[in-house]
């Protein structure tokens, strides 16, 4: 069975990303660019439609570029304890960035409750707060 040839708007498009996206991982090296026949236009297979959705869904996860690069070189399989590492890694600063959006939350609560309870032409304590040195 011949594998599928798409071109490069047709594999962007069935990868979820446009076609300057696609161009822009082949500079960065996450996605080697396919051959082209004399006169012919390239033509992506089945394997760079994969690895262009593997980018995808490791960006969503949080992995910047650097990272899933990482991640491509380990897609063979065999390292799954780095690839580990790199995901715990990864958690570690999810879990930091939710304390503070936490602690941020709270903050923003505390000073919308504070601006509710103030009437009349008072000054207003959310930017008072913003104020504070």
């Amino acid at each position: 069975m011949a594998e599928a040839a798409y071109t490069i708007g047709q594999v962007a498009r069935a990868a979820g990303v446009n076609l300057e996206t696609v161009r822009f991982y082949h500079r960065r090296g996450l996605l080697p660019l396919p051959g082209r026949p004399y006169g012919a236009v390239r033509r992506y297979g089945e394997e760079s439609l994969a690895r262009l959705r593997f980018i995808r869904r490791a960006q969503r996860l949080g992995f910047a570029l650097d990272e899933v690069a990482a991640l491509l070189q380990l897609n063979d399989g065999r390292s799954c304890s780095a690839a580990r590492g790199l995901a715990e890694r990864k958690l570690a600063v999810v879990e930091d960035r939710l304390k503070d959006l936490s602690a941020l939350r709270d903050q923003l609560t505390s000073l919308v409750r504070r601006c509710r309870t103030q009437r009349g032409k008072v000054h207003c304590p959310l930017i008072d707060a913003l104020n504070e040195n």
